[in-house]
C-alpha cells in the first residue's frame, strides 16, 4: 500500500460509475476515518511546482506511456508508474494495484480491515507511535490494548523511523479478515508482544449528542457515504432554538459530495468551493433549503483535512459559522485517478480547490476565527452560547 495521506480526487467514468469529486484515504485505510495521519516529516510543506513557479499539473499521458512500455517489455506497469510518480515530485500522487484499489473503494462505505485502533506520533522527544483511540468491541479492545500504549513494532518491524502511514499499512496487512498481526507494546515500563486477529471493522462517522436543551454536538469523523444526509437530519431534528457545535477535529476528509451535502444543512444554496482540473475552473454548489438561522460553531484543528477543510472554508467565507480551534492541515490539491494498462490505478495531481472567497487551502490551511488549542471545545461552547445557542 503506498503511503500518503488524504487525496482530493475527481473520479472519471473510466474508474468508477459517474463523475464524483472525492477526498479519500491512501495510506491511512487501516485505521479508517478517525486516523488523520500526516505525510512524512521530510515531505511536509513541499509542493510540486513547475520551473516557472506555478503549481505542477501532472502529465498523465506520459505516465500512461511509461506504464504501457513496461507492460510491453514484460515488466510491472504498477512499478513503472510508482517510479514515474516518485520522480515527478507529486506530493500526493499514489499508485494502487487492483486489490488495493478495491479495498480503497470499500473504505468509502465506512468499513475497513484492521484491528480497531488509531495511532499517531507523540509530542515527546523520541517521537514514538502511540495509540490514540481504541474502537470498542474491536480486536485491539478485546486484547486489552489501551489509549496511550506505545507501539514499538508491528510484525517485527520497529516503528522507529516509520511514518504513521507506514505503521497503519502494516496494521492493515494484505491478507484480509482473519489474518494475524503481532504488536510489540509498552505501557508504564512494561513491554510485551500481543497477537491480534484482523476483522472487518465498521465505523460510525457521525455521532450526535445533546448535552443540554440548547446544544447539539455533531461530530463528523470522516465524509464517507451517507454522512451528508445524516448531518442534515441531525440539524433538521434539533430542538428549536438549539445551537449546533460541528466538530471537525481530526477529520481527514472523504467524499466531497458528502461534504457539500453537509454544507447544505446550513446554507440555502450558493457556492461551496471552486476547483480546477487541468486549468478548467468548476464550481461546487450547496443544495437549497438549509437552516440558515440556527447558531453554528465549527471546531477545527491541524487534523482537519481536505473535504473537512472545504466545508470549513465554505461556512467561514459565507459568514455562516464561527470557527474555533487551530489552523487546519492545508490539503487542497485535486487528484484524478487513471487506470493503467495492467489494471492498476494511479492518483495524480491535476489541480487545486479554493474557498468561495477564492482563498487557496493547499499548503496554507484555514485559520480559525478564534484560536484555541487547549480547552477548545469549552471555548467553542462559550461562543455558541453567546450566539444564542447552548447553555
Amino acid at each position: 500500500m503506498p503511503a500518503g495521506p488524504v487525496l482530493l480526487c475527481l473520479r472519471s467514468r473510466g474508474v468508477v460509475r459517474g463523475a464524483v469529486l472525492t477526498l479519500v484515504f491512501a495510506g491511512v485505510l487501516a485505521t479508517a476515518a478517525a486516523t488523520g495521519a500526516l505525510p512524512r516529516e521530510d515531505d511536509a510543506g513541499r509542493e510540486p511546482r513547475t520551473g516557472s513557479g506555478e503549481r505542477a499539473v501532472f502529465d498523465r499521458a506520459a505516465l500512461h506511456r511509461a506504464a504501457a512500455e513496461a507492460v510491453a517489455d514484460g515488466k510491472s506497469g504498477k512499478q513503472a508508474a510508482e517510479e514515474f510518480v516518485s520522480r515527478s515530485g507529486d506530493r500526493w500522487g499514489a499508485v494502487y494495484d487492483r486489490r488495493e484499489y478495491a479495498e480503497f473503494e470499500r473504505s468509502l462505505d465506512g468499513a475497513y480491515t484492521g484491528v480497531g485502533l488509531s495511532a499517531a506520533r507523540t509530542s515527546a522527544e523520541d517521537g514514538g507511535v502511540e495509540v490514540t483511540r481504541v474502537r470498542a468491541g474491536g480486536p485491539a479492545a478485546k486484547a486489552g490494548v489501551r489509549v496511550g500504549d506505545r507501539l514499538l513494532a508491528v510484525d517485527g518491524r520497529a516503528t522507529d523511523g516509520l511514518s504513521v502511514s507506514e505503521v497503519v499499512s502494516l496494521l492493515r496487512g494484505d491478507d484480509g479478515p482473519g489474518s494475524t498481526v503481532s504488536l510489540r507494546i509498552r505501557r508504564s515500563g512494561l513491554t510485551w508482544t500481543q497477537t491480534l486477529r484482523r476483522e472487518r471493522v465498521a465505523t460510525d462517522p457521525v455521532t450526535v449528542s445533546r448535552p443540554d436543551e440548547r446544544t447539539v454536538v455533531i461530530r463528523v469523523a470522516a465524509f464517507s457515504k451517507g454522512v451528508g444526509a445524516r448531518v442534515r437530519e441531525a440539524v433538521r431534528t434539533a430542538p428549536a432554538g438549539a445551537g449546533v457545535l460541528l466538530d471537525l477535529r481530526g477529520n481527514p476528509g472523504g467524499l466531497v459530495d458528502e461534504a457539500a451535502v453537509a454544507a447544505s444543512a446550513f446554507l440555502d444554496g450558493g457556492l461551496v468551493a471552486t476547483y480546477d482540473v487541468e486549468g478548467e475552473e468548476r464550481p461546487l454548489y450547496a443544495e437549497r433549503g438549509g437552516d440558515t438561522g440556527r447558531p453554528l460553531v465549527a471546531l477545527i484543528d491541524g487534523g482537519t483535512m481536505s473535504a473537512a477543510e472545504l466545508l470549513t472554508g465554505a461556512l467561514q467565507d459565507r459568514g455562516r459559522a464561527v470557527t474555533v480551534g487551530s489552523t487546519t492541515f492545508g490539503k487542497g490539491s485535486v487528484q484524478m485517478p487513471s487506470t493503467l494498462p495492467d489494471g492498476s490505478v494511479a492518483e495524480l495531481t491535476v489541480g487545486h480547490y479554493r474557498t468561495p472567497a477564492g482563498r487557496e487551502v493547499d499548503g496554507r490551511g484555514i485559520a480559525p476565527d478564534l484560536p484555541a488549542d487547549d480547552r477548545a471545545e469549552e471555548r467553542a461552547r462559550t461562543v455558541l452560547s453567546g450566539l444564542g445557542g447552548g447553555s
